[in-house]
């Protein structure tokens, strides 16, 4: 039977951050796939429909902000369905960067309320437009 819940990937290189998130979103009806690194989370893409991204600026080997622009380069359809994640959302870099590439911004430490309710409301749309498929 195909898994029709909308699918999020999650690309957090803190273990703990990514497992309570990844319970959450289950818990809210979601098929959750999870990336430890930019790497994988770039393969997941490749291999995986995918209706939102939650995504963690710092990552090990590459910036979650360089990670934004391949996907979107190779994805168009997602985005408006990435959130970046991030403790340091008033640094002056990553304002630079959100004033040259607009997207929600989930501000550490964060409130799964938050998540939930951006998660609403850029899954709520026609299936064909839904993913990066």
């Amino acid at each position: 039977m195909t898994d029709t819940r909308p699918a999020v990937l999650i690309a957090e290189d803190e273990a703990p951050l990514r497992r309570v998130l990844e319970r959450a979103l289950e818990r809210e009806g979601y098929r959750v796939l999870g990336a430890g690194s930019a790497e994988t989370a770039y393969d997941v893409l490749g291999s995986e429909t995918v209706a939102a991204v939650l995504l963690d600026i710092q990552l090990p080997t590459m910036s979650g902000l360089a990670l934004y622009l391949a996907i979107v380069h190779r994805w168009p359809t997602l985005t408006g369905r990435i959130a970046i994640m991030t403790g340091d959302a008033e640094a002056a870099e990553v304002q630079a960067w959100l004033a040259r590439n607009p997207c929600a911004v989930l501000r550490k430490p964060f409130h799964l309320r938050e998540i939930f309710d951006w998660l609403r409301g850029v899954t709520r749309v026609r299936p064909r437009e839904r993913a990066n498929g």
